[in-house]
């Protein structure tokens, strides 16, 4: 009875391993079917690279034997028709065709959203990455004309400048901006960069960009530099001298800088006049002391000949003394620099900073202009409402308005001069 019972018990025992060994072996099956459908899927979605990644469509069609002179023309139409399909394009070298449909898309990103700031001059575009993910660019409008410059008006017209982000994300972890809440996702494509002039060029006549979107342009050096050589060239034909890219100080990328894009404008988000107070509010200055980035700029400034743009947000009470105001005359007295002093526009809970009062920032205004004669204007805040403003990128949903006729402001440089 006992070895009846033993035997049952085994037996049992044998064929629930068996069953769970079955179970486990099908479901190891199904677990692999899973990750190689999610693996193909991710890189036939991938397998596709943006048109206007120049490197890489300029490799392929020197693969090919097809003579690259047509890439910008393929670039122009594309710009010019949003849901072309490669066979629209005419013209082209017969091998240029299949070899396009094969590896490139017109667009790898789409446009998800846009809105406006209640006074029409700032314009919002989310746009979602084809891995999902998600960047915003920033349409500002001006009117050069409405501007001063040594007491004079200044000449010129409306214009729209962009602002453009270089990651997802953003490593620096600066205190006072919202995209550095996010943590660094991943950097952009150079065609990612590119697409986001072309979704605005749709919207808005685009003559000035500048690289002060989310993530540290210079992170992303390579992609950086290629978009900006696109941009600068045909069909787009930006000037160098209207593209302004802007660093937390990242050295080593700066001594590159003017031998990779000369004439390009430089501009350095400082913030604070010495390292102490540079280290509190962006944790990435302790890998750059500030020594050796003035140090750095000299060196730039020498060699490009051209002025540095010095970005500073007015903090209440932490860098917006009268003191400070006298130890940044005295750290650039020695340059030919433009001092943008930036109101400190709100980012919800993320912060506990303050805006420093219009008081203030006069004042420093005054000190840095009349006792170093350094060129400073106050930066117009722009798009606040809709959390376009100067370090409140940080991706959000919000729902799709259109687009409607916009009223203009001064340009961004000119203002109270």
């Amino acid at each position: 009875m006992l070895a009846r019972r033993l035997g049952r018990a085994s037996g049992e025992r044998d064929f629930c391993f068996e069953t769970v060994a079955c179970f486990l072996s099908h479901h190891r099956r199904i677990l692999a079917c899973i990750k190689h459908k999610n693996k193909t899927f991710s890189e036939s979605r991938m397998a596709f690279r943006s048109v206007f990644d120049a490197a890489e469509i300029r490799n392929q069609f020197d693969k090919a034997g097809i003579n690259p002179h047509s890439i910008p023309l393929i670039w122009k139409y594309v710009t010019q028709n949003p849901n072309c399909e490669w066979d629209d394009i005419p013209s082209l070298p017969s091998a240029a065709y299949p070899l396009l449909r094969s590896k490139f898309k017109p667009s790898t990103s789409t446009l998800h959203s846009v809105i406006d700031s209640t006074d029409e001059v700032t314009t919002k575009l989310l746009i979602q990455l084809q891995n999902g993910a998600f960047v915003e660019a920033v349409i500002m409008r001006y009117d050069t004309r409405l501007g001063k410059y040594g007491g004079k008006p200044r000449g010129g017209g409306p214009r729209s400048t962009l602002c453009i982000s270089s990651q997802v994300g953003c490593k620096m972890g600066c205190k006072f901006c919202a995209t550095g809440s996010m943590g660094f996702k991943s950097n952009l494509s150079s065609g990612e960069i590119v697409e986001q002039l072309v979704h605005a060029s749709r919207l808005s006549p685009i003559r000035n960009v500048v690289f002060m979107g989310m993530g540290e342009p210079l992170n992303n050096y390579t992609a950086l530099v290629e978009a900006i050589r696109v941009m600068t060239g045909s069909p787009f034909q930006l000037s160098p001298k209207r593209i302004t890219v802007s660093t937390v100080g990242i050295i080593h990328a700066i001594n590159k800088l003017h031998n990779d894009l000369p004439s390009l404008n430089l501009a350095v988000s400082l913030h604070a006049p010495v390292q102490d107070i540079r280290c509190q509010i962006m944790p990435a200055a302790r890998a750059f002391p500030l020594e050796k980035l003035m140090d750095t700029l000299h060196v730039y400034q020498k060699n490009s000949q051209q002025k540095i743009f010095i970005e500073y947000i007015m903090l209440d009470g932490v860098n917006d003394e009268e003191q400070h105001a006298h130890q940044l005359g005295k750290l650039l007295q020695t340059f030919q620099v433009v001092v943008n002093l930036i109101p400190f526009n709100p980012i919800g809970t993320l912060s506990h900073f303050r805006t420093s009062s219009i008081q203030r920032v006069s004042r420093f205004q005054k000190i840095l202009r009349g006792t170093y004669n350094i060129r400073t204007t106050v930066r117009k805040q722009m798009g606040q409402d809709i959390s376009g403003a100067c370090g409140q990128l940080v991706v959000n949903q919000p729902e799709k308005r259109s687009i409607e006729s916009a009223g203009l402001l001064t340009d961004i440089e000119d203002l109270h001069i």
